[in-house]
């Protein structure tokens, strides 16, 4: 699989948009990277070309960063980049640059932030399946078992 994974820090600039569907949950929002770079004319750090990508997220991850991330913060996003180039009638053609995420997180290094683990869909109920007998049998309880049942006795060492 030749694919292009890449991790970008940004700020979100579009509120999220989340979808539901038949394939499931879908979430997007736009991502401002803005490089830096340190002037040394003016001794001070400046901005530079700003990229935008367009963060997809499905799934748990869809519905995660609807609840959570809003326009203006500081995210770490990881996933695999996809550039596509459309023309449309009448107009020049472009670029846009997607990223279908696979995790997203806020930028720690400009802020904090509170984990909330997410809660989990009904699962089926363990009660289905006995749970095992861990303990290891005592020596009585071995001693009153069938003989053809017992385990040999360990040989002496000497």
């Amino acid at each position: 699989m030749n694919e292009t994974i890449v991790c970008v820090v940004g700020n979100v600039a579009t509120q999220p948009v989340y979808r539901e569907s038949a394939a499931g949950p879908s979430a997007r929002f736009r991502l401002a990277v803005t490089a830096r770079y340190w002037d040394r004319e003016k001794s001070a750090w400046t901005d530079g070309h700003t990229n935008f990508f367009t963060v997809w997220a499905n799934r748990q991850l869809a519905v995660n960063v609807a609840a959570c991330v809003e326009v203006g913060q500081p995210v770490v996003v990881q996933g695999r980049l996809k550039v596509r180039t459309e023309t449309r009638e009448g107009q020049q053609p472009w670029a846009s640059a997607d990223i279908d995420a696979v995790t997203i997180g806020h930028d720690l290094a400009r802020g904090t932030a509170l984990f909330q683990r997410a809660a989990r869909p009904d699962a089926p109920a363990a009660a289905a399946r006995p749970e095992p007998n861990w303990e290891t049998p005592s020596r009585t309880d071995t001693q009153d078992a069938p003989t053809d049942q017992q385990a040999p006795e360990p040989a002496a060492v000497t």
